[in-house]
């Protein structure tokens, strides 16, 4: 008998029932059995079955949606002078805003994280001093992420950012004199989101920067905000 081959699917026990195309219209149950070369075998027709593993294999996206990844530190680097046990660590909002930063950079695939993408962080992680100040301020995530696109354009679409894209040279400085503030000011205590908004200010030609000028954010508010610094905690605004 002819030979067919299928591809190996589940068989439900009852088979559906052949309809004669002749007069009689009469239809019988087939039944199945297992022979003891794994093959299946109609005792009323006869046909051959032969069962074969698929070798199809399911698609798999080849790129992956952005995550944000969790961070221990910041790559900053280490101030001259400043052995490894006196420099300061980062506070746990300041961490965080720095990997939604990178994240929010990957999402605009931009092949690098500025300072506006570090701008964007700090409002995507929300709780932090620095960004209920800018809030308060009316500096928004939504109007800094617009804004960035209109100052930056948009990347290519085909463009896939690194998982963790590297910083502009401005958002280095930014992160660096977040940390040299720290150590200037003498105090104890960790870096914060706020020393790092004030260092974003700091680079007055990076596009944070500009950004944060174009909603209304200056000199004084800096010197405002500035006296905050050192504190990192969620405090209730009347």
């Amino acid at each position: 008998m002819a030979s067919h081959t299928l591809s190996a699917l589940p068989i439900s026990q009852s088979c559906h029932r052949l309809t004669s195309d002749s007069s009689s219209s009469s239809s019988l149950a087939l039944p199945w059995r297992l022979n003891p070369h794994n093959n299946l075998v109609s005792s009323l027709i006869g046909n051959k079955l032969s069962i074969q593993p698929s070798t199809s294999k399911p698609l798999v996206s080849k790129h992956r949606p952005p995550v944000a990844t969790v961070l221990s530190s910041l790559p900053t680097r280490k101030p001259e002078g400043a052995s490894s046990e006196k420099t300061p660590k980062w506070s746990a909002r300041a961490i965080k805003s720095f990997g939604m930063a990178e994240l929010e950079a990957r999402k605009l695939k931009y092949p690098n994280t500025g300072t506006e993408s570090l701008l964007m962080g700090i409002l995507v992680e929300g709780t932090s001093i620095a960004a209920k100040f800018l809030r308060a301020n009316g500096i928004t995530l939504f109007k800094v992420r617009e804004e960035t696109v209109n100052l930056l354009g948009r990347s290519d679409m085909y463009n896939f950012s690194a998982e963790h894209p590297p910083l502009t040279e401005q958002a280095q400085r930014a992160l660096d004199w977040a940390v040299a503030e720290k150590l200037k000011s003498g105090e104890s205590g960790e870096i914060t989101a706020t020393h790092m908004l004030l260092g974003i200010w700091s680079q007055k030609d990076s596009a944070g920067h500009k950004i944060m000028a174009s909603h209304g954010f200056d000199d004084e508010k800096a010197k405002e905000l500035a006296k905050s610094m050192n504190v990192d905690v969620v405090l209730s605004h009347k």
